[in-house]
C-alpha cells in the first residue's frame, strides 16, 4: 500500500465515509450492461446453484438448479443461461463499420461491444470456469447437447480471458472497480464484500461508513454477493430444500420443491442485485477519463475478432502453446504499463502517486522563451526553453526527457537544474514552422506537470524473434542431431 492510499484510508476512518481516490472514471460504462449475480454449490468448483441476470434493475431473470450435482439439470441450466446471454451478444453484431489497416487490409469492427458485470472477482472466475467446463461438449454423436451450450462456453471463456487484460471493461468485477475509485476505512480483504464496501462509499443517512459496513456483514441483513453462499444458509435452508427435491416422488412434488428453492435463492440474490445497480449509478456520476474510449475501442476490436472466429468455426485452443503464451503475457505487460500511464495523465489524483514517488512533478513556469531556435544542425529547429519551479521531491537529471501532462504530444529535455528550478527544452506539439502555434508554448505563470513516462496507447504490435531464432522449447526448429562419438557412446552405456 502506498503512502497516499494509507492516508486516504485513514481519512476515511476519520470522516466516517470512503474517500475518492480518482477524479474521473477509468472504466467504460455501457449504456445497456448485463449484470450477473451467480451462486455456486459449496465445495464444487463449477456447480451452479442460481444466477440473477438482466440488463435493467427491474427486468431480471432468475435461473436455478434444484439439484446442482445432477449433470442433466446443470446442462439445462446452462442452456437457459445461453438463451439470455447469446441474444444479448448478438445485438452488438448488427451495426458494424468497415476499416482499413495500415497494411491496406479491410476489416470489420462492431460499433459497440457487450459488458457483463459481476459482484466480485470470484464471480468472474466462476463464469470463466463454467464456460470452460462446457465449451467442448459434443452437439452430435453420443449424448449430444444443444449447440447453444458449447457456444456459451466459448463466449464465457473469452470473457474470462479478456477480463485478465489490463484496462478491459467487458467483464469487470464491481468490488475491484469501486476499490479503484474510492478508499474505504477497512482492509483490502474486507473490501471484497460488496455490501460492506458500498456501505463506506454510500452509507445510509445517519450512519457512518463503519456502522453501515458492520450491518452489511450480517448475512441475515445482507447475504454474500456470491459465488459462495453463507454456511448458515447452506445448512439451514439450501440443504433441506435440495433434499426435499430429491425426495419428491412425482413431477408435481418436484415442481413445488423447485419453486420453494427458487424463492429462497431469490431472497439471497435480490439484495446484491440492488447493490450492483446502485454501484453502477455511483460510477455513472463520475466523468469519464479521456483515455477510456481508446481502451473500449480495443475491447470492441477484440470482441469483433472473436465473433468472426466463432462465425467461421475457428477452433478455440484448450490451452496456449509456448509462443501464444509468451505473446499473451507480453501484451498484458504492455497493456498494464500503458493503463497506468493513461490513468495518471487523465487524473490528477492518480498522478499524485507518481509525484510522491519522484516519477512526476508539478510546478510553475517562471520564465519562457517561445521563439528560441536551435541552430546547431544543418537547419534551425524551434526549441523553446521554459524554466519551471517545483517543490515536489523530483530529482531531475540533465539529458533526460520528460512528457508534459497537459500537452502529452510535447516533451521537455532537461538542459539545466538550478536548485528547485528546472530548465526544459521543448519539442513537439507546436506545429511544423519556426514560429510556435498560439497557445502551444507554456507562458510565464502557467501551472504545468511533467512525467518520466508517457501515456502511450497499447497498439498490440509485438516484436518476437524469428522462428529460426526461437528456442525449440518455444516452437522453434529442433536442434540438429549429431551421432555420439565412440567415447560418448561408451559413457552412455
Amino acid at each position: 500500500m502506498s503512502v497516499l492510499a494509507a492516508l486516504a484510508k485513514a481519512e476515511a476512518v476519520r470522516a466516517g465515509r470512503a474517500q475518492a481516490t480518482a477524479a474521473v472514471r477509468h472504466l467504460h460504462l455501457a449504456e445497456r450492461p448485463l449484470v450477473a449475480v451467480p451462486l455456486r454449490l459449496a465445495g464444487e468448483a463449477a456447480a451452479p446453484v442460481a444466477i440473477m441476470i438482466g440488463t435493467s434493475v427491474g427486468d431480471q431473470n432468475v435461473l436455478t438448479v434444484p439439484q446442482p450435482r445432477d449433470r442433466v439439470l446443470r446442462l439445462r441450466f446452462i442452456e437457459q443461461l445461453a438463451d439470455v446471454v447469446l441474444p444479448y451478444l448478438s445485438t452488438f453484431l448488427v451495426e458494424t463499420e468497415e476499416l482499413t489497416s495500415k497494411a491496406g487490409e479491410t476489416y470489420t469492427r462492431c460499433l459497440d461491444a457487450p459488458q457483463m458485470w459481476t459482484p466480485n472477482p470470484g464471480g468472474v472466475n466462476f463464469l470463466k470456469l463454467l464456460g470452460r467446463s462446457v465449451r467442448f461438449h459434443r452437439v452430435e454423436g453420443d449424448n449430444p447437447v444443444p449447440a447453444s451450450i458449447p457456444l456459451l462456453g466459448r463466449w464465457l471463456t473469452w470473457f474470462g480471458d479478456r477480463a485478465e487484460h489490463p484496462g478491459s471493461a467487458v467483464l469487470p468485477a464491481m468490488t475491484t472497480v469501486l476499490s479503484a475509485h474510492w478508499a474505504s476505512g477497512q482492509s483490502a480483504l474486507e473490501d471484497g464484500n460488496l455490501a460492506a464496501l458500498l456501505g463506506w462509499i454510500d452509507p445510509p443517512p445517519g450512519l457512518t461508513g463503519a456502522q453501515a459496513a458492520a450491518m452489511a456483514e450480517d448475512p441475515l441483513l445482507s447475504p454474500p454477493a456470491g459465488p459462495a453462499t453463507d454456511p448458515g444458509f447452506d445448512n439451514e435452508e439450501l440443504a433441506p430444500l435440495i433434499a426435499a427435491y430429491n425426495a419428491a416422488l412425482d413431477d408435481s412434488a418436484r415442481s413445488v420443491a423447485a419453486e420453494r428453492l427458487e424463492r429462497s435463492l431469490r431472497g439471497q440474490l435480490e439484495p446484491t442485485w440492488q447493490l450492483m445497480w446502485r454501484s453502477i449509478e455511483l460510477l455513472s456520476a463520475l466523468p469519464e477519463g479521456a483515455s477510456v474510449e481508446n481502451r473500449w475501442t480495443d475491447d470492441r476490436g477484440a470482441f469483433s475478432r472473436f465473433a468472426a472466429d466463432v462465425a467461421e468455426g475457428v477452433p478455440q485452443a484448450r490451452r496456449d502453446s509456448a509462443v501464444p503464451a509468451v505473446r499473451r503475457l507480453l501484451e498484458r505487460e504492455r497493456a498494464l504499463e500503458a493503463l497506468q500511464g493513461q490513468c495518471a495523465f487523465d487524473d490528477p489524483l492518480r498522478m499524485l502517486e507518481h509525484r510522491v514517488s519522484g516519477a512526476a512533478l508539478r510546478g510553475t513556469v517562471t520564465h519562457s522563451e517561445p521563439e528560441r531556435l536551435d541552430r546547431t544542425g544543418s537547419r534551425p529547429k524551434l526549441r523553446p526553453h521554459i524554466h519551471i519551479r517545483t517543490t515536489d521531491p523530483f530529482l531531475a537529471v540533465v539529458g533526460e526527457e520528460l512528457t508534459c501532462v497537459e500537452r502529452p504530444k510535447q516533451s521537455g529535455l532537461v538542459v539545466e537544474v538550478d536548485g528547485d528550478t528546472i530548465v526544459l527544452e521543448l519539442s513537439g506539439g507546436m506545429g511544423r514552422k519556426l514560429v510556435a502555434e498560439p497557445g502551444s508554448v507554456p507562458e510565464e505563470g502557467d501551472d504545468l506537470g511533467f512525467a518520466r513516462f508517457k501515456p502511450t496507447p497499447f497498439n498490440g504490435m509485438l516484436n518476437l524473434p524469428a522462428r529460426e531464432e526461437t528456442p525449440w522449447t518455444h516452437g522453434g526448429p529442433p536442434p540438429e542431431w549429431t551421432p555420439p562419438t565412440d567415447e560418448e557412446a561408451d559413457e552412455l552405456q
